[in-house]
């Protein structure tokens, strides 16, 4: 299509089309990445403690991108007085990692291999859940450019610390990626932000995790600190990677999640944070995780979902320059 403007080309509304992220171009070949950012599905959800659903997550978060794809000339934003993702940030989205049924190991290692094949591009990747275990796989992809450009501090936006070691030799659920992520060398430290009420993990975990340099708020401890506050307690200048579970949000504006956990933030809560963190360091991963749609007919989580993706990569290359 030539041009910026709609004379010259297709209007493009967002129910017409295929449903890629964004209605961006997709990706087939994962050795032919040349993108700022590229998005993989990681529609696993054998990790479920409770409601299972999530593996139509990033289908259904797909689908809801198109809402707040603008055609050709970004998303002007009033308050900010910017516009954000013009055509100058290039997003592909490279379709699903391949997922067996019942088989853990090699599902993790095929999404692992997806967000390798991403950072091996130099684009930032973007992964969408699937249940919270996808997140392993996504934190040991980054054993390479680590070692290349040194630590990741770790961002969990959750309702849940999902710190559990092993239960019944499960180590790989979705109560254990924050656990298996701070066992990484290069995993610098973690900041846990609305974890709240009654939690899959015991009092040990909150111990074990405080102990290895976590730091955990809930939404009401957030709320009293103010988006500045807390972005004061996330080391300055380091390079993020942000997991967000959509239980982190009250289920009053997310229902479409397996485990539900009233009391969550509202979108401004996060969407501040996720924007002062854009300006704090380097943002150089993100997942989104745990959106069950089946389980919202009015189909607003994911619209939430989508909508906090592209805001957030909004503010990531608009803070970049």
């Amino acid at each position: 299509m030539s041009g910026h403007g709609y004379e010259d080309g297709r209007l493009n509304l967002p129910f017409v089309g295929i449903a890629t992220f964004g209605k961006k171009p997709y990706v087939e070949n994962w050795d032919k990445i040349d993108a700022d950012v590229a998005v993989l599905g990681a529609p696993y959800d054998f990790g479920c403690q409770y409601r299972s659903g999530a593996r139509f997550g990033p289908r259904a978060v797909r689908e809801a991108s198109t809402l707040f794809s603008f055609g050709h000339a970004g998303a002007y934003d009033h308050e900010d007085d910017a516009t954000y993702l013009a055509s100058d940030v290039r997003i592909v989205d490279l379709g699903d990692a391949d997922i067996i049924h019942t088989k853990t190991e090699e599902s993790h290692a095929n999404i692992e291999y997806g967000v390798k094949k991403i950072l091996d591009a130099g684009a930032l990747p973007v992964t969408i859940g699937g249940d919270h275990s996808i997140n392993i796989p996504c934190i040991r992809a980054f054993a390479e450019d680590c070692a290349k450009n040194g630590p990741i501090h770790v961002v969990q936006i959750d309702a849940h610390l999902d710190f559990v070691d092993e239960r019944k030799g499960i180590t790989e659920g979705h109560g254990n990626p924050m656990r298996r992520a701070i066992e990484k060398d290069y995993v610098s430290g973690m900041t846990q932000l609305g974890i709240r009420n009654v939690s899959s993990t015991a009092k040990e975990g909150y111990e074990d995790a405080r102990a290895r340099g976590s730091d955990i708020l809930s939404v009401r401890q957030v709320r009293k600190l103010g988006t500045e506050g807390v972005l004061d307690r996330i080391p300055e200048g380091a390079r993020y990677y942000v997991t967000i579970d959509i239980d982190a949000f009250c289920p009053s504006i997310a229902p479409g999640t397996g485990t539900p956990s009233h009391g969550g933030f509202q979108y401004y809560d996060v969407l501040e944070i996720v924007q002062g963190l854009s300006k704090r360091g380097n943002v150089v991963g993100i997942d989104l995780v745990e959106v069950a749609p089946a389980y919202d007919q009015t189909e607003s989580t994911q619209i939430l979902a989508a909508q906090l993706l592209l805001n957030f990569l909004g503010f990531i290359f608009h803070n970049r320059k």
